[in-house]
């Protein structure tokens, strides 16, 4: 509750029906273009995992992941995934893929250990994507040429979805934004992580930050990333800024996915080079995986900002404490 952001007079321009109507068409929307524009193949995924085969994704590396044992499978125990950032390439190895061509899915997960607020909740409703990228990509160009396209879908979208309903207004500049962390740093040394991406993207309204998991020259990190997924030189987050809670919020996280050289630098880095006798860290260091570039782009913070939602709650349907419920509901807010 601490984190709660409530507006001053919101007033939402969407009724519960007419918001699930637009959540439907935004939605459709932006997955269609995003295929075209990046030439993704929509693929089934997977709900829950094996631990042992490395393919769920840490995060930070301290969530819980939500688990189970299945029945009559010797009773197996699987984990809720947390996203599909590893399981994707391991995908797109599997199903013959080539150069140039990528896949996305509908992921849904669970993350226990989130601090509820208007942008957090314990469902995670994302579209998970990769695609294949020759071993010379890997460079800051490729990834800066894929932000931009991503950013197209994005100015899109708020297009399609304004045009659809008058009351809603467009809120993205022209061109997104590129920083590095260190500059982040450099340009507000005495403010922390979080105060830096809300400077900087109120200034800017679309910010790719980039370079996020290692260590700045302050001895600290701007965030942390996982070891075995994005290259840590070539990754980075999509931010836009949200004028109904005058916040930054992340939309996408992103970048150019590990090879045998970073994977083994990272690892050691991380203290968890232990991982490396899994079978996806075990492909990888052999040099069976293909290159790939990948991320996932949030659902619904997507509706949340282009249907001018000051709460996640008002396009999910999740679990939120009674207290944050009722306050909301005090000022508008209506929670699903």
């Amino acid at each position: 509750m601490d984190k709660l952001i409530l507006p001053k007079n919101y007033k939402t321009e969407l009724d519960l029906l007419e918001t699930e109507i637009a959540i439907k068409k935004l939605k459709d929307y932006f997955e269609r273009t995003l295929a075209e524009e990046i030439n993704l193949t929509r693929v089934s995924a997977p709900l829950f995992v094996e631990p042992e085969t490395g393919l769920n994704d840490d995060l930070n590396g301290v969530e819980r992941p939500v688990g189970f044992t299945v029945k009559g499978d010797n009773d197996n125990y699987v984990e809720i995934v947390h996203s599909l950032a590893k399981w994707k390439r391991m995908a797109l190895y599997r199903y013959g893929f080539t150069n140039g061509m990528g896949l996305y899915t509908d992921m849904n997960a669970i993350r226990r250990d989130e601090d509820l607020d208007n942008i957090h909740s314990i469902y995670v409703d994302q579209w998970d994507w990769e695609m294949i990228i020759k071993k010379e990509e890997r460079t800051e160009e490729k990834l800066k040429e894929i932000v931009e396209k991503l950013y197209k879908v994005f100015k899109k979208t708020e297009s399609y979805i304004t045009d659809q309903y008058k009351g809603l207004e467009k809120i993205l500049p022209d061109d997104i934004t590129f920083i590095t962390t260190q500059e982040l740093e450099d340009m507000y040394p005495n403010l922390t992580p979080k105060e830096r991406e809300y400077e900087i993207t109120k200034k800017k309204g679309a910010v790719f930050i980039m370079k996020i998991g290692k260590t700045l020259t302050s001895g600290k990190k701007h965030d942390g990333r996982a070891p075995d997924y994005d290259d840590w030189e070539l990754n980075g987050d999509i931010i836009f800024w949200n004028p109904i809670l005058e916040d930054a919020l992340e939309l996408s996280s992103m970048g150019i996915r590990v090879d045998e050289k970073a994977l083994e630098k990272q690892l050691k880095m991380a203290n968890c080079y232990e991982k490396s006798s899994k079978e996806f860290h075990r492909l990888l260091l052999e040099g069976k995986l293909p290159y790939t570039i990948g991320g996932g782009i949030g659902q619904s913070r997507i509706c949340m900002l282009f249907l001018q939602k000051a709460h996640i709650g008002e396009v999910q349907a999740s679990i939120w404490p009674k207290e944050m419920i009722d306050s909301c509901k005090e000022i508008g807010i209506n929670i699903l």
